[in-house]
């Protein structure tokens, strides 16, 4: 699709937002000019950073909140595997209310700079363009750009989207399925037009939460670091109504026909990795590698499986998992892949804290109980496993088909800012295992498409 052949690996902003995700722009005296390929990175509560919050949460009010919001990413993700119909809120929704990581891209000729979310369990790119009824202030100004156009109904990339979701009156379902809230059959509430449309342009009509969002499917320039991704499909949002209003964009880091690696096939070879910063940070600064190039030469792999049913995910063989020196008795199937039902493991950057289906993790909470050694054992919202004492927490070692991953205790535990309460930062989930973005902090995440691998290396990322 694009003329660019060039292999080159790139750095990529990431930035992490807890609360707040309303962009009104950089502080001048930070927003200097990026070199290289090296993009300037901000702490998000540091003077330069939009996203400081005007009231800061307590601690206690700051885990509570992400966890309800991590619990409904967890709903989402296992409504995908099993393929209903109605689908909790995607990570669209999350990234404007939990802690996400987003990366800087410049849209269309001139640029135009976008904080965009980037989520490895999608697909599609969209951001909210000026006009936007409803949308936040800070939009990608389209009759700006002189690259800028709207894709009609007979688009390849409509005709596209139609195909591969078997929808033919739905011509954008493909592309925002994962953000769909209800998803509906022809002629219900949407109302999306067919492929002829009934006018110019391929449009799309969907709903989220309380929320309806509308736009259309379009292309443009969009330079990740150096490089310029010329004819970019992405979602331009027209209109939004209710009381989640969407983020300033989406990035899709999956496997899909319209997510960047498909998209950036000639130049990044579908390959990238990112090193995701402890929350410990005072930068709390991050890196994206785009391309084969640069990346690390001392890393262990494991096999990516593919799931059918969502193949975009990016499901892993996890075999056991060992807590100290020993391995607990967990069942088979609590771990076995399964495509027939969605079961398994994937990682995933969005989910904040790792999640086990419960005979996993029970079986780890408990052997960590046992080894830690405090008989007062509390719960602070859907962590049961929080102590008021100080403890000396063993690791926990994840083993996946040919390489181990042991996570020390800073990816392991949280502290409230007193320390006076520390809790096991895992939990349970019904029906999926996800490594979430917690337990992958400070390691180099390498996922190699072409190779069907995903890699693993410790990185101090900060």
């Amino acid at each position: 699709m694009f003329l660019q052949n060039t292999m080159k690996t790139h750095f990529v902003t990431l930035v992490f937002p807890f609360i707040f995700w309303l962009v009104q722009g950089l502080n001048p005296q930070c927003a200097t000019q990026d070199h290289g390929s090296n993009l300037q990175v901000f702490h998000v509560y540091s003077p330069c950073s939009p996203f400081k919050p005007s009231k800061p949460l307590s601690w206690e009010e700051d885990v509570l909140q992400t966890l309800a919001k991590d619990q409904a990413r967890l709903q989402y993700l296992s409504s995908l595997v099993a393929k209903k119909s109605v689908v909790p809120i995607a990570s669209g929704r999350q990234i404007v209310q939990s802690p996400t990581y987003i990366v800087r891209a410049n849209i269309g000729t001139p640029p135009q700079t976008m904080l965009m979310a980037m989520d490895t369990s999608s697909d599609a790119a969209w951001v909210p363009c000026t006009g936007c009824i409803g949308c936040s202030s800070a939009a990608f100004d389209y009759a700006k750009s002189t690259t800028f156009k709207t894709l009609g109904c007979q688009a390849a990339q409509c005709k596209q989207v139609s195909l591969a979701a078997n929808l033919s009156c739905l011509p954008l379902y493909f592309v925002f399925t994962r953000d769909l809230y209800h998803l509906e059959s022809c002629g219900n509430i949407f109302q999306v037009p067919n492929p002829t449309c009934g006018g110019s342009a391929c449009t799309f009509n969907m709903t989220y939460g309380g929320s309806t969002i509308a736009g259309n499917l379009s292309q443009d320039t969009v330079t990740l670091a150096t490089d310029p991704v010329p004819s970019y499909t992405f979602g331009c949002l027209q209109k939004t109504a209710g009381s989640s209003l969407p983020p300033q964009g989406l990035l899709g880091l999956g496997r899909g026909p319209l997510s960047l690696l498909s998209q950036s096939q000639n130049l990044y070879q579908s390959t990238f990795s990112y090193c995701l910063p402890s929350f410990r940070s005072l930068n709390f600064s991050g890196s994206l590698k785009l391309g084969p190039k640069g990346q690390p030469l001392r890393i262990k792999y494991t096999p990516l499986l593919k799931n059918p049913r969502r193949p975009s995910l990016y499901y892993v063989n996890l075999v056991a998992i060992r807590v100290g020196r020993k391995i607990v008795d967990i069942p088979p199937n609590a771990l076995a892949f399964n495509p027939s039902t969605g079961a398994g493991t994937i990682v995933d950057s969005g989910t904040v804290f790792t999640r086990l289906v419960p005979p996993a993790y029970e079986a780890v909470r408990n052997e960590f109980r046992r080894r830690v050694r405090v008989a007062n054992v509390t719960s602070l919202g859907g962590f049961d496993t929080c102590y008021t004492v100080p403890i000396v927490a063993p690791t926990i070692t994840l083993m996946f088909s040919g390489m181990n991953v042991t996570l020390p205790q800073e990816n392991l535990l949280i502290h409230s800012t007193a320390g006076s309460i520390t809790c096991l930062a895992m939990s349970s989930a019904p029906a999926l295992n996800v490594i979430a973005n917690m337990q992958q902090q400070n390691h180099r995440v390498l996922f190699d498409v072409p190779n069907s691998r995903v890699g693993f290396a410790r990185e101090q990322c900060s």
